[in-house]
């Protein structure tokens, strides 16, 4: 088993306190401690801002479980060209991904300067709340086979070896770059259309209803109050009846694409989508609605809870994505078929705001993360109930123009 550590920074460096959403979904100052026999240099490195890279300061001394020995030299031995001495791995974490912990490995090889390069992910704690491990890796694995996302190298108890791929991970501001925006487009249609196994079944609804048990069991009486949980069994089941129509296209959907599950390779402009707790059959309306909702976030900012519903994006950058997004195959969409789809995707912001509502809700209590996760909780309710007003017509309760909660059913 993996144990975590934390360790000083050196003279004159500042660590950023900027978190991310997700549960364990930050690089901290923490590494996994190895074996006495054989030691890692676990460098400080890409932690910080670009401009603020060490390359050789920070260094600390540790070694590796047995498990991870194993599957170290498993990988060494089919490469063969890496060096045996495992002194030699350079250790650096890695910031962007938000699940997990992960780190990148730099091997050198017998011959030259050149460094092999292998990513280790180490699970973040209190996730099985949300999703079955094992499913996950299934996923991880088919997605591999199609050709998406890094190879599996190998796996362990606490984590699992994975393919380095030489791509950076978008910032917030990236999601609204118009061609970066266009590629992420194109590569959700792809996705979405991926053969994957298992039956075409929308699971949204029942997790959600499966994360509100979880939720209710938690929350103190006045938290259930305050969140109006004793009626969202009936909004979640008044959503699925008004959002499920036999016209919408159902496809594998990543429904976590927020710009740290996007990577682009600059050389090559092409995108990369990876993460894949969430990722499950749904309406690929509601993997749209759930990309949208993430552009009112920044995670890496000074308040990482906070988000900014001014920068939802309006409807000319909507329509934007949505021509891109069906257009990316090569037809040229009809314009009802557009239409159709920007309204069904108004919509399922709903159930996205429900979702990570209550999503958050359950991480306040299953995490220590310095994160507002409560406040988020909040935030995406009180979305919840002022879209909804507009978007399914219905009424609900208001003080002086704001949403009152705990004021009686939806």
């Amino acid at each position: 088993m993996i144990r975590l550590f934390n360790w000083s920074e050196p003279p004159c460096v500042t660590v950023s306190q900027n978190l991310t959403r997700n549960p364990i979904r930050f690089y901290s100052r923490r590494f996994f401690i190895i074996s006495k026999e054989e030691t890692l240099k676990l460098c400080h490195n890409k932690l910080f801002p670009t401009k603020m890279v060490m390359k050789t300061n920070g260094f600390v001394d540790g070694s590796l479980p047995d498990e991870l020995k194993k599957v170290l030299r498993s990988v060494g031995s089919e490469w063969g060209d890496v060096v045996d001495d495992m002194e030699s791995l350079q250790v650096i974490p890695l910031k962007g991904a938000m699940t997990n912990e992960v780190f990148q490995i730099n091997w050198p090889t017998k011959c030259g300067n050149l460094d092999r390069k292998l990513v280790v992910r180490i699970y973040g704690e209190g996730v099985e709340a949300f999703f079955n491990r094992d499913d996950e890796i299934r996923t991880f694995e088919c997605m591999s086979k199609h050709g998406q996302g890094p190879r599996l190298l190998g796996r362990f108890a606490d984590g699992r070896v994975e393919e380095f791929i030489h791509a950076r991970t978008l910032s917030a501001a990236d999601l609204r770059d118009h061609e970066i925006s266009a590629l992420v487009a194109a590569k959700m249609r792809e996705f979405h259309n991926l053969e994957m196994p298992g039956p075409r079944t929308v699971l949204l609804w029942n997790r959600m209803r499966d994360w509100l048990v979880e939720a209710k069991s938690m929350c103190s009486a006045k938290c259930v109050k305050e969140f109006r949980l004793d009626s969202l069994e009936d909004e979640i089941s008044m959503l699925e009846k008004e959002l499920s129509h036999d016209y919408l296209d159902i496809g594998f959907c990543h429904n976590d694409l927020q710009y740290g599950n996007i990577m682009l390779d600059e050389e090559t402009r092409s995108i990369t989508l990876i993460d894949y707790e969430y990722a499950s059959f749904n309406p690929v309306a509601y993997d749209l609605a759930n990309h949208f909702c993430e552009m009112v976030a920044n995670y890496h900012s000074g308040t990482p809870h906070i988000l900014d519903y001014n920068k939802y994006p309006g409807l000319e950058e909507r329509r934007r994505f949505v021509d891109t997004y069906l257009s990316s195959e090569g037809k040229q969409p009809i314009e009802d078929e557009a239409v159709l789809l920007l309204h069904e995707v108004e919509r399922y912001t709903l159930a996205s705001h429900l979702f990570w509502g209550l999503w958050g809700i359950i991480s306040g209590y299953v995490n220590k993360i310095d994160f507002d996760y409560m406040e988020y909780a909040r935030q995406r309710f009180r979305q919840y109930w002022l879209r909804k007003k507009r978007l399914l017509g219905s009424a609900d309760n208001y003080v002086n123009g704001h949403v009152a909660y705990g004021t009686g059913s939806g």
